[in-house]
C-alpha cells in the first residue's frame, strides 16, 4: 500500500512538472506573439512565463481543489431547504424563479415540481 502512495505521489509531481513546462511554454509563445506587437510590451522567457502563470493563479484562481464537491453540496442544501419548505412557500419559490411561469408552460398552468 506505501508503495501504491508513492508510485502515485511520483505520477502526479510528474504530471505537475509537465504540466507546468507546457503551459509555460504556451504562456510565453502567445505572449511573444501578441503583446509586443499589440502593445509595444517587451518579450518575456520562460520563467517570466512561469511566474506569470504562478501570479495569475494566486490573483485569480487560488490554489484550491476542483472536485466538483461544491456544485453537488450546494445541491444537497438545496434539496434539504426545499423539503423543509411548506407547499406555500414551495409554490412562492417557483413563482419567484420563472416569474410564474416556466419554461414550456403558458402563464396559466402551473410548473411542475423541479428536479432536485
Amino acid at each position: 500500500m506505501r508503495q501504491y502512495r508513492l508510485i502515485k505521489g511520483l505520477k502526479i509531481i510528474l504530471f505537475v512538472l509537465v504540466a507546468a513546462v507546457v503551459l509555460g511554454f504556451v504562456v510565453k509563445g502567445l505572449w511573444n506573439a501578441l503583446m509586443p506587437d499589440l502593445f509595444g510590451w517587451h518579450v518575456i522567457t520562460f520563467w517570466q512565463a512561469i511566474g506569470l502563470l504562478l501570479l495569475s493563479k494566486l490573483l485569480f484562481g487560488g490554489f484550491h481543489r476542483h472536485g466538483g464537491g461544491g456544485r453537488n453540496h450546494w445541491r444537497q442544501r438545496m434539496k434539504e431547504r426545499w423539503e423543509h419548505m411548506s407547499p406555500e412557500e414551495r409554490e412562492r419559490f417557483r413563482k419567484g424563479m420563472r416569474c410564474g411561469r416556466g419554461p414550456w408552460t403558458s402563464p396559466t398552468e402551473s410548473p411542475a415540481e423541479p428536479q432536485i
